[in-house]
C-alpha cells in the first residue's frame, strides 16, 4: 500500500526549517547576495538546528534522519535562498558524505564530530580547469613515498573550500595508471592548513553569491599515508557514488527554488492590477501558474521516490539522475515564467525573483550537467553498447 504522507518528525522538520529560513535568512539574503558575503553566523545557526550531518549516525555527531529529511531541509532553505542551501548541501553531500561512507574509523572519529557541528567545513576537490564533465581526466597527482603522499595540482569551483572555517579538502588525485592505461584515481584527505595548500576565494559569480567557492592549489603538499580515503585506486567509484547522493540535494535545491519562485509569482499576480482586475485572473497567467504548480508537484514526487530508494538501501542512481535533471529544469521553467509574470519588476534586484532567476542556472551545470544526467539515464536504460 502506497503512503505519500510524511512522518510526523519530517513534518516538524519542514516547519522548523521553513520558519528559520523565513525569519533568519530572508531578511538578510539580498544584502549577503549584493556583498558576496559568506555568513559564518548563518552557518552556526544552521549547524545548531542539526542541518549538518543529517544522514550521519549519532555516534559520529549526526542526527541519522535519512535522505528524505535531508532533502526536505535543503528544499526549504532553497525556497528562500540558494546560497544558504548550497552551503548545507555541499557540506553534507560532498564534505561529510565521503568520510562517513568510505573513511576509516580513525578518520571518522577525527573529522565527523566537528563537521556535524559546523565547527569546520569539508570540501570535495574534484573539478579542475581542464577536468569538468570528464572527471577521469584529473591532472592533480599524488605520489606515495616514505609513508607520505606528495600532492601537486589545482582545483576550481570548489564549494566551501576557502572560507574561514574550511578545514578539510577531499582531493581526488591521480595515483598511478591502470592496466588499461587509464588514470588510477584515489581520494586523499588534506587539511586546509597543510603547508603548500593555497585556497583562493572566487568572486564575481552570477549565482550563489553568498556561498563560498574557491580555487585550490597544491604545491608539494605532504600528508600521511593514512589520509588515503578507502583503498588506493577506488577514488573514481567513490566520486560517482558521492555524486549520486549529491544529486538528490541539487534536485532539492531545484525543487525548493521552483517552489519559492512560484509563490512569489502567485502572490504578485494576485496583488498586481491591470485593466481593472488582478493579473492572476487573466487566463494567460492563470495557465502559467497552473503549469508551474503541476510541474513542482511532479518534481517533488520524483525526488522523494529517489530519496526513499536511497534510504531503503536500494539502487537509486538512475532515479537520482532523473530527479536532478528534472528538478533543475523545472526550476528553470518556473523562474522564467515567474519573471515574466512580474514583468519589468522581475528584472529589478529589489524583487527576489531576480535572484532566483540567477541562482537557477548552476543547477543545470553543477554535480553533472544536464547532458551528463541524460547520459547516465540512457546508460542505465542500456542504450549504449
Amino acid at each position: 500500500m502506497l503512503n505519500f504522507d510524511l512522518a510526523e518528525e519530517q513534518q516538524i522538520l519542514r516547519e522548523s526549517v521553513r520558519d528559520f529560513a523565513e525569519n533568519e535568512i530572508k531578511p538578510i539574503a539580498e544584502e549577503l547576495d549584493e556583498k558576496e558575503e559568506f555568513s559564518l553566523d548563518l552557518v552556526k545557526k544552521m549547524a545548531g538546528m542539526g542541518l549538518f550531518g543529517m544522514f550521519v549516525s549519532e555516534e559520529y555527531g549526526g542526527i541519522d534522519a535519512g535522505y528524505i529529511s535531508y532533502v526536505i531541509a535543503v528544499e526549504e532553505l532553497s525556497r528562500i535562498d540558494g546560497s544558504a542551501a548550497a552551503t548545507v548541501a555541499a557540506a553534507n553531500s560532498l564534505g561529510i558524505g565521503p568520510i562517513f561512507y568510505y573513511g576509516s574509523e580513525e578518520q571518522k572519529q577525527e573529522w565527523l564530530p566537528k563537521l556535524c557541528t559546523g565547527e569546520t567545513l569539508a570540501s570535495f576537490g574534484l573539478t579542475e580547469p581542464n577536468a569538468g564533465s570528464d572527471a577521469g581526466a584529473t591532472q592533480t597527482t599524488a605520489e606515495l613515498k616514505d609513508g607520505e603522499w606528495t600532492i601537486n595540482g589545482s582545483k576550481i569551483f570548489i564549494t566551501n573550500s576557502a572560507s574561514p572555517i574550511s578545514g578539510l579538502i577531499i582531493v581526488q588525485a591521480k595515483t598511478g595508471v591502470t592496466s588499461k592505461g587509464k588514470n588510477e584515481l584515489s581520494c586523499i584527505l588534506v587539511p586546509n592548513d597543510t603547508p603548500g595548500v593555497t585556497a583562493k576565494e572566487m568572486h564575481g559569480k552570477m549565482m550563489w553569491r553568498s556561498s563560498n567557492t574557491g580555487e585550490l592549489y597544491f604545491e608539494d603538499v605532504r600528508v600521511p599515508e593514512k589520509n588515503l580515503l578507502g583503498e588506493k585506486g577506488t577514488g573514481f567509484r567513490q566520486m560517482l557514488a558521492t555524486l549520486d547522493r549529491g544529486r538528490l540535494a541539487i534536485a532539492a535545491m531545484g525543487l525548493g527554488g521552483a517552489q519559492g519562485a512560484f509563490e512569489l509569482a502567485l502572490t504578485y499576480s494576485k496583488e498586481r492590477n491591470q485593466f481593472g482586475r488582478t493579473i492572476s485572473s487573466f487566463q494567460a497567467n492563470a495557465f502559467k501558474l497552473a503549469d508551474m504548480a503541476m510541474e513542482i508537484e511532479a518534481a517533488r514526487n520524483l525526488l522523494y521516490k529517489a530519496c526513499w530508494l536511497c534510504d531503503e538501501g536500494r539502487p537509486f542512481s538512475m532515479e537520482a539522475a532523473m530527479a536532478k535533471l528534472y528538478c533543475s529544469e523545472v526550476m528553470r521553467r518556473v523562474v522564467n515564467e515567474a519573471v515574466q509574470i512580474h514583468g519589468g519588476y522581475g528584472l529589478m534586484r529589489e524583487y527576489q525573483v531576480e535572484r532566483f532567476f540567477r541562482d537557477q542556472k548552476l543547477l543545470e551545470i553543477g554535480e553533472g550537467t544536464s547532458e551528463i544526467q541524460r547520459i547516465v539515464i540512457a546508460r542505465k536504460l542500456g542504450c549504449f553498447e
